[in-house]
């Protein structure tokens, strides 16, 4: 087994998931992705060509109670976990009046966005704590400028970050003594496949000024900024809250 440090990413296979991966493997890291795709579909091949070191572990972040079994199956394939990233989310399943959301379209958001990454990042947090490691360690929050951006139309995808952002800060406090970074990574408007069915709004909106930096987020500018706080360059950092957007948060007249 290899001594390079090992970096598992929840939603590891496609879009800004897979653009963390691909960054952390050029920095040295091995990549296990985990998510609830097939391994036949054509977003896990797509992601073992983009990156063939790639290992891939099947799990829906729903199914809390699989959490242990799939981290057994990590540990003796590929040693303990060094990096953890803890990405995949889902939108609001339909976008429209907050006053129209209904408890099951709540839910769904709120059982992967928070309630599956909590426990997920729960049970590889205790992990390593019971394991002493040669390499620095470190939990990253993927959530998004809607953990303080409104957007009506998708209340409670919003209201999922914002609880996200919370638990960042809570894993930050808890590890702070043991040497373990923890930090939050806000993505703004990045285009991958989740976006793809608003792209046409979001041009004329980018066109209009609303981002600063007049384009388009991509995979690739979120995992540029992952990799020094894999690393441990940022460890006195730990609990940062870092915007990937292109100045969109930024407050302006």
């Amino acid at each position: 087994m290899s001594s390079a440090p090992l970096a598992l990413i929840t939603g590891g296979q496609q879009g800004i998931g897979l653009g963390i991966a691909l960054a952390l493997a050029g920095a040295g890291f091995r990549i296990v992705a985990v998510a609830e795709h097939e391994e036949e579909s054509p977003v896990v091949q797509a992601a073992r060509a983009a990156l063939p070191g790639i290992a891939y572990h099947r799990h829906d972040l729903r199914q809390v109670g699989a959490v242990e079994a799939l981290l057994d199956q990590v540990s003796a394939a590929h040693g303990p976990v060094t990096a953890f990233v803890s990405n995949a989310g889902v939108p609001a399943r339909i976008r429209g009046d907050m006053l129209d959301v209904t408890p099951e379209n709540f839910d769904f958001a709120f059982d992967i966005n928070l309630r599956g990454a909590f426990f997920f990042a729960q049970s590889v947090t205790r992990r390593m704590l019971g394991e002493a490691s040669p390499h620095y360690r470190s939990l990253t929050f993927i959530t998004s400028v809607s953990a303080e951006m409104v957007s009506v139309e998708r209340a409670e995808y919003c209201m999922s970050k914002s609880a996200a952002s919370m638990m960042a800060q809570l894993f930050a406090v808890r590890l702070a003594a043991h040497g373990i970074g923890v930090f939050e990574m806000r993505p703004g408007i990045i285009e991958t496949a989740m976006t793809a069915g608003v792209k046409d709004r979001y041009d004329a909106r980018i066109a209009d000024g609303l981002v600063p930096a007049q384009r388009w987020g991509t995979p690739a500018d979120i995992g540029s900024v992952i990799v020094p706080l894999a690393t441990g360059q940022a460890a006195f950092a730990t609990g940062a809250v870092i915007p990937v957007d292109g100045g969109l948060s930024i407050s302006r007249l």
